[in-house]
Order: C-alpha cells, then sequence, then structure tokens
C-alpha cells in the first residue's frame, strides 16, 4: 500500500477492510483466500475483540497427557506451534504420574491495584494520613465494585510506599498505595482499574499531592500458585545413563540457571513454554503471566530460575515452582472464544485456584523434561526429529510424503529447507 494512513479504516467492516486490502496491497490471490477463511473463532466475535480485524490466526491445539495433580487426573489443553513441547510434558508428566503425580497448593486469589502520588508537601504525613483512613478506603473500593464483594471478594488490604526516598531523581519522592483484592475468580485487570480509580479524588485530599497512574500490578506475588515432584532416581533412567547420572545432571543443570543470568533466561523461557500454551488455550492473558513470572524470577536482587530441583535425603529428585499466576475462569475472552469454552469443558476445573495450579505444574513438566534431555542426549534429539517436519511441510511436502521427507532430513543431518526441496523434487518426479 502507498500509506498505513488509512482513514476511517476502523470503521470498516471486515469485508470491506479485505476488499480495501485487495484493492491497495500487493498480497497474492492466496494471501486474500487466506484471510476470508473461517477458523472455530467467528470472525464477527474476533472483530469485537480487538480492532482493525481482517481475519483469525489459528495455532495448533494439542493435548497434554498423564497428568495427575493432587490426585486427580487431568488432559490439559495446549496452544503452541513450537515442536516436542506437548510430547515432552506429557512424558515427564508419566513419570511423575508413576512417582505419586504432582502436588500442587495455591494462595488466596489476592491482586494488586496501585496507585502514585506525587507532589505531596511531606511524604510521611502523606503516607500517614492514609493509613488512618485505611478502613474507610477499602470500604469505598468495595463500593465501587459491589458486585465483586457480593461474589466473596473485594478489596482486602491496604499499605503504602514512599519511593525515592533517598534519591536525586529529576522528579523527586512519590508515594504509591497498594490496594490489595481478592478478585474470586476472575483475573480482574478491569475490577481493580475502577477500584483504584475510584479511590484517586479522596487520596489526593488526603495527601494534598497530584495523582498519576491508577492501575493494576501484574507482578500478583500475592496469587501465587505452586507445584512439587519427587522422583525416585530409577525413573529417570535412559538407554545411556542410570537414574543417579539423570538426576545429578538435573541439579547441576538447575545450579547453572540458578547463578547466570544468561542461562536463567533460557531456563525459563523453557518453563513458560509449558505454562504459555495452556494460558493461551483458555483465553488468558499470557503477557500478563510471563510479566509477572519473570519479575518473581528477580524478586531477590537477580534474576535466576523459577523452578528448584534438589536432591532428597531418600535421593529422589525434588523439584519445585512457585510463581504468581493471575488467570481466571471468567471475565476477559474467557467465555467468549470457543477454543477457550473447549479447553474449560476439557479441564473441568472448579476455579482460578484449581486451574493456576494445574498450569504451573504443567511448567514445572516441561522444565523437568528440558533438563533432563540436556543432561542426557541434549535438546536438539527430539526437538530436531520433530522440526524436520515442519521443515518438511515449509518445502512442499505433503500426506505420506512429509514422514518420509522428515526421516531422510534426520539421517542427512541437514533439517533445512533447502535440503528438503532437494529431497521433496526428487521424490516428486
Amino acid at each position: 500500500m502507498k500509506s498505513s494512513r488509512i482513514p476511517g479504516f476502523y470503521k470498516m467492516t471486515v469485508e470491506k477492510r479485505r476488499e480495501f486490502l485487495n484493492e491497495n496491497s500487493k498480497l497474492p490471490q492466496e494471501d486474500m483466500a487466506t484471510l476470508s477463511s473461517e477458523g472455530p473463532l467467528p470472525i464477527d466475535i474476533a472483530n469485537n475483540m480487538v480492532e482493525n480485524v481482517v481475519g483469525t490466526y489459528p495455532l495448533p491445539l494439542g493435548l497434554g497427557l498423564n497428568f495427575l495433580i493432587n490426585e486427580k487426573d487431568y488432559v490439559i489443553p495446549m496452544v503452541i506451534e513450537e515442536p516436542s513441547v506437548v510430547a515432552s510434558a506429557s512424558y515427564m508428566a508419566k513419570i511423575v504420574r508413576d512417582a505419586g503425580g504432582f502436588k500442587t497448593k495455591a494462595t488466596d486469589r489476592v491482586m494488586i491495584g496501585q496507585i502514585q502520588v506525587v507532589g505531596c508537601p511531606d511524604f510521611e504525613v502523606a503516607k500517614r494520613a492514609i493509613l488512618q483512613e485505611k478502613d474507610q478506603l477499602i470500604a469505598d473500593a468495595n463500593a465501587a465494585y459491589p458486585s465483586l464483594v457480593a461474589r466473596g471478594g473485594g478489596a482486602e488490604d491496604l499499605e503504602v510506599r514512599v519511593l525515592n526516598e533517598e534519591s536525586n531523581s529529576k522528579y523527586g519522592q512519590m508515594l504509591v498505595l497498594h490496594l490489595y483484592i481478592n478478585t474470586c475468580d476472575a483475573m480482574g485487570a478491569n475490577t481493580i482499574n475502577t477500584m483504584v480509580e475510584s479511590l484517586a479524588p479522596t487520596v489526593e485530599e488526603l495527601t494534598a499531592g497530584k495523582v498519576y497512574l491508577r492501575i493494576l500490578s501484574n507482578y500478583a506475588d500475592r496469587c501465587l500458585a505452586k507445584a512439587t515432584c519427587s522422583i525416585p532416581p530409577e525413573l529417570l533412567d535412559t538407554d545411556g545413563f542410570s537414574g543417579e547420572e539423570v538426576r545429578d545432571g538435573i541439579v547441576h543443570a538447575y545450579e547453572f540457571a540458578a547463578s547466570d543470568p544468561y542461562r536463567a533466561v533460557t531456563h525459563n523461557k523453557g518453563i513458560m513454554n509449558g505454562i504459555d500454551p495452556v494460558v493461551i488455550a483458555t483465553g488468558n492473558d499470557w503477557r500478563a503471566v510471563e510479566a509477572g513470572a519473570h519479575a518473581h524470577a528477580a524478586r531477590h536482587g537477580q534474576y535466576g530460575s523459577m523452578t528448584t530441583w534438589s536432591i532428597g535425603e531418600n535421593g529422589h529428585l525434588i523439584g519445585e515452582l512457585e510463581l504468581p499466576m493471575a488467570v481466571g475462569t471468567v471475565g476477559g475472552s474467557i467465555k467468549i472464544h470457543p477454543v477457550s469454552k473447549l479447553a474449560f469443558n476439557l479441564l473441568k476445573v472448579d476455579s482460578a485456584q484449581e486451574l493456576a495450579q494445574v498450569i504451573v505444574a504443567v511448567g514445572l513438566a516441561q522444565n523437568l523434561g528440558a533438563l533432563r534431555a540436556l543432561a542426557t542426549d541434549g535438546i536438539q534429539k527430539g526437538h530436531m526429529a520433530l522440526h524436520s517436519r515442519s521443515v518438511a511441510i515449509a518445502a512442499g511436502a505433503s500426506g505420506e510424503m512429509v514422514d518420509v521427507i522428515a526421516k531422510q532430513l534426520i539421517e542427512s543431518k541437514e533439517i533445512r529447507v533447502g535440503k528438503a526441496k532437494e529431497l521433496v523434487d526428487s521424490y516428486t518426479k
């Protein structure tokens, strides 16, 4: 297109937007056909979820199997495009299942709303003034959202911090009020924002300052979920390594991530490989979960491992993962997206707390799978076997040819599209 400035584009129907693209862009007709293809998300629903919609973007939906969590079986929907993740999580879940399954727990569903105040004549006086009116402020916040209180939730507590007390910051000190809100089974972003916005005039009056930001925090450190597992070493045996060797390798790999941020980032990305697909499948905000998880990994002043792995007194491999898990079972796109509805029908969770526990169990399983692979044959063996199929498809293979080409790519140790195209050409001649 000649310009990205398209006045009134947002006012057009989806069909008119597609017509505009067809007339003003150089998109191939097959791309236009792709935009018009209907997936599980109806275009009219998509058009009401975000702006300037022209189509939808399907991703693979796989099932994590073998999960036994707190003595309950789960079939876990996972939306992800990366190969090996679903297979790895399912295989590790089977090992943990044979060891008694995952044990999980979760805290109360308490989220944080923040109010930023600047320009107070005396910040300590302002802090005391807010704390003196704490009970009334909590009551006022609950009055702004009575339906949440009726469901058993609502604002429960309030804290005040003064930032930059000894800083030479250009903008000086600021006061930050934290309102702690039980959001029940919702993630609760809109609820939290409504509550803190309702308090802004009163906070300004109490502090003689100026309120700027009134918004939730995605670092929900009072909304935690934890998963643990204990695995006898014999369950970790592989063809080339004893269970004790695998166990020790996993612990050494964890210690690397715990000590080095460069390793920790990749280590934790693997954990999120398990977590994000479940968050996405259930219609939750995976960006918020990602941000909170990475903040939690840096809570001690250095970015480190989200998981811990150790050797118990009985020689078992002990794994733990605790993260903020601000997910919901109601609200947002959860009851709008048809795949999200399907995901909840598969999961059969009764609350947001239970969903959070399932998610961290999958994250722990995925981390176990990655560390086990790294400690034995290396990560590439299983990953590239699946990746070769994607390469074969990208090169034009279809049907039974995909497996044939993928196998030949692995045997040649050249898993690249150029090589795959050569093989496809030779196969079709």
